[in-house]
C-alpha cells in the first residue's frame, strides 16, 4: 500500500534529506586516490551522528538479505552496483565509485546516491556516468500528477538507450518515509502511461542504475550486486516529493 505524506511531513523528510545532502557533500570531498571505504564510512557515520540523526542502512535488513546491513554506506566499486560493503579497499585512479547512504532523522527516512570517478577515468565512464545523472533528472522532470510510474521507467531506460547503455532491470527505487523502503516498487524500465498514477503526498526514491554492456546482475558472496558481465555501473538516487505545488528534490 502507498503511503501518502502530508505536507508537514514531508518538510520532516525535508529535513532528513538536507542532513543527507550535507553528509554526501562531506563525504564525497574524501573520496580521493588512497582513501579507503571503510574510512569513507567512518566519516559518514560520525558526520550523521553530529547531526542528531540517524544511519538508515545500519542495522537495516533489506528483503531476501541473510544479515542485517553492518555499516552506514553502500560503497560500490566498479563492476559491483549497489550494496557494497566499505572495508579497507583503497581508491585508485580510474575507479567508479558508487555511495549510496540514507539517514534516519526524528523518525522520518530519506535515500540518495551518486557515483564519482576517481582521478583519471576512461571516456566510457565519463558517459555511463554523465547518462546515469541526466536519467535521474529527466525522470524528476515528468514526475507530474496523473503521469504513471511506467512514464518514470520509460525515460530511464530512454535515457540509457541514448547513451548507448544498459539500463539495469532486477534493481530498482522504492517508496519513502516512514520506513526506508516502500511501496511502490520502481523500476528502471517501463511503458508510457501505464503503472500506478503519480499524485501529490507520494514520495519516492528515484534511483536509475546503468551499465556499460549488460542489463543483468549477479549476487556476490557479501551479498554485493554486480553486472554479470563484470563492465563499469554508475548509480544516482534522489527522494523526491510530489506536491500539489510541484515536485520537491528532498535530498539535493
Amino acid at each position: 500500500m502507498i503511503k501518502l505524506k502530508t505536507p508537514e511531513q514531508i518538510e520532516k523528510i525535508a529535513q532528513s534529506g538536507k542532513i543527507l545532502s550535507e553528509v554526501f557533500r562531506k563525504t564525497i570531498e574524501e573520496a580521493r586516490i588512497g582513501a579507503s571505504l571503510k574510512y569513507l564510512d567512518d566519516l559518514a557515520y560520525r558526520l550523521i551522528k553530529e547531526a542528531g540523526a540517524e544511519p538508515a542502512f545500519l542495522g537495516y535488513k533489506p528483503s531476501g538479505a541473510k544479515h542485517p546491513y553492518s555499516a552506514t554506506i553502500c560503497a560500490s566499486v566498479n563492476d559491483i552496483i549497489v550494496h557494497g560493503f566499505p572495508n579497507d579497499y583503497k581508491l585508485k585512479t580510474a575507479d567508479v565509485l558508487k555511495l549510496d547512504f540514507g539517514v534516519k532523522y526524528k523518525g522520518f527516512y530519506s535515500d540518495a546516491a551518486v557515483t564519482v570517478g576517481i582521478g583519471a577515468i576512461s571516456k566510457e565512464a565519463e558517459n555511463l556516468i554523465k547518462a546515469t545523472k541526466i536519467a535521474l533528472e529527466e525522470a524528476i522532470k515528468i514526475m507530474k500528477p496523473e503521469n504513471t510510474l511506467g512514464d518514470i521507467g520509460f525515460s530511464i531506460s530512454q535515457t540509457a538507450k541514448k547513451y548507448g547503455v544498459k539500463a539495469v532491470k532486477e534493481l530498482t527505487g522504492h517508496g519513502i518515509g516512514f520506513e526506508l523502503h516502500e511501496d511502490p516498487t520502481i523500476y528502471n524500465y517501463g511503458e508510457k502511461g501505464k503503472g500506478i498514477k503519480l499524485k501529490p503526498g507520494m514520495v519516492l526514491a528515484i534511483e536509475p542504475m546503468f551499465a556499460i554492456s549488460t542489463d543483468k546482475i549477479i549476487q556476490k558472496k557479501d551479498e554485493s550486486w554486480a553486472t554479470a558481465d563484470k563492465s563499469l555501473s554508475a548509480h544516482f538516487e534522489h527522494t523526491v516529493a510530489i506536491t500539489e505545488e510541484g515536485v520537491e528534490i528532498l535530498t539535493r
